[in-house]
């Protein structure tokens, strides 16, 4: 059993390390890790393979096909167009105007892959229509943007992405303890996402400055055609049913779904087998089930209870030092992102909560929100399911990806959490 365990430490590690080090393309990683758990019998197949189940791996290969479609039917530049008037003023407008809009949208539309499948196409469009070439720094820059403003930012409301919605129910069962959506705002809004909304856009302009060239007025648009008003009455359709989720039940993955198999239907839909094959990402697909499976693995096997109570056990928490407390229940959240991935963070750190508050002397509620901070800012694109999803939809290499995420994660402990501390404590989460 112990070497057992062993084994399967070891090839979350080597998993890890070349998703980080990109020394293979990240699908085959993936397929790697399927294969060598699947043959050394590590886990039972239906924890291996559950990515390929989970909902998040249907929204992002219906999230391809509705994009695609956007694209064929001229939607995305029409609405490029329209915003290419008012964004493309300068490059820092550019690239705020676009990290505006990830975060704007996740007010309205709760799931991050969703938000990615409709804001990507347009977003490229965009692009296109500012003169950045397929690969230059700004297109890199404007992908990025949408990644990590839809997933980064959306932190700080309470149902927009997974790992809050995870927190919340563990912090639910676990201690009674029950969040609302404007104190939860409030305590995160102007640190998570106003403040850290800025640093990302300054890190943007500044690790991939662009010209983008001035665009004119267009001429009158013309009509929308057959096609553009029929998926625009699709997507419209769509979006009111993410929306709406709590008040159906039905997940944003299925309802992404159906949407995707109208689009792919002959004669009522807009894209063939042949377009659907080109523009669904398949090595994003597999690589998102890679990660997804091996979070579910690294729980299933308890490798993540054990790396979460000897963290515990050599975490600098002293009652008499909230301020190091609260950073390093922060640094320990950011430590498990390298083993279960953003979505599994809560579900481990959780059930530590009270054994943490003890040890820190912080109060509970500030110790499970002190854990947002730390999932919402991954040292590494794989930690986030979103972000390697929009860097696969922007054709976005790793390296880019890593260089952003190592820059934010660095202000973020470096500026950021002090302040959130401060902030902390002015609402009075934590006491003076």
């Amino acid at each position: 059993m112990m070497e057992e365990a062993w084994t399967g430490a070891a090839l979350v590690a080597l998993t890890i390390g070349l998703w980080a080090t990109a020394r293979l393309p990240e699908y085959l990683v993936a397929l790697l890790f399927f294969a060598a758990a699947a043959i050394l019998r590590l886990a039972p197949p239906d924890i291996l393979f559950s990515g390929f189940s989970s909902a998040a791996f249907w929204l992002v290969l219906s999230g391809f096909v509705l994009g695609t479609a956007i694209r064929k039917v001229g939607l995305a530049d029409r609405i490029a167009r329209t915003l290419a008037i008012h964004l493309a003023g300068s490059w820092p407008r550019l690239v705020g105007g676009v990290v505006l809009l990830s975060y704007a949208l996740a007010f309205v539309m709760p799931s991050n892959m969703g938000r990615i499948a409709l804001l990507m196409p347009i977003v490229m469009a965009l692009a296109e229509r500012a003169g950045l070439a397929e690969g230059s720094r700004g297109r890199i820059a404007l992908a990025l943007a949408v990644g990590f403003g839809t997933f980064q930012l959306s932190a700080s409301i309470l149902p927009a992405n997974v790992p809050n919605l995870v927190m919340v129910g563990a912090a639910e069962s676990a201690f009674g303890v029950h969040l609302s959506y404007l104190p939860y705002l409030l305590l995160h809004a102007p640190v998570l996402g106003v403040l850290k909304g800025l640093v990302l856009v300054a890190c943007l302009c500044l690790l991939f400055p662009a010209r983008p060239r001035p665009i004119e007025a267009p001429p009158p648009a013309e009509a929308l055609s057959r096609d553009e008003k029929r998926l625009g009455s699709l997507l419209i359709a769509t979006l009111a049913l993410w929306m709406s989720d709590a008040v159906h039940g039905v997940s944003p993955a299925w309802i992404g779904l159906a949407a995707a198999c109208l689009c792919l239907l002959p004669r009522i839909g807009f894209l063939n087998g042949e377009e659907f094959a080109a523009g669904v990402n398949v090595r994003t697909c597999i690589h998102v089930a890679g990660i997804l499976g091996l979070a579910a693995f690294v729980s299933h096997s308890g490798l993540g209870t054990v790396m979460g109570e000897w963290l515990l056990r050599i975490l600098p928490l002293d009652p008499a030092r909230p301020g190091n407390s609260f950073g390093a229940l922060v640094g320990l959240a950011s430590a498990l992102n390298f083993a279960v991935t953003a979505n599994g963070v809560p579900a481990l750190f959780t059930p530590l909560a009270q054994s943490l508050a003890d040890a820190s002397g912080l109060p509970l509620p500030a110790v499970l929100m002190a854990q947002v901070i730390g999932y919402a800012t991954p040292l590494l694109p794989y930690q986030a399911a979103p972000i390697v999803v929009a860097m696969g939809m922007g054709q976005v290499a790793a390296r880019d990806g890593i260089r952003l995420c190592l820059a934010l994660a660095a202000i973020t402990f470096l500026l950021l959490v002090p302040l959130d501390h401060g902030w902390f404590v002015l609402l009075g989460w934590i006491p003076r």
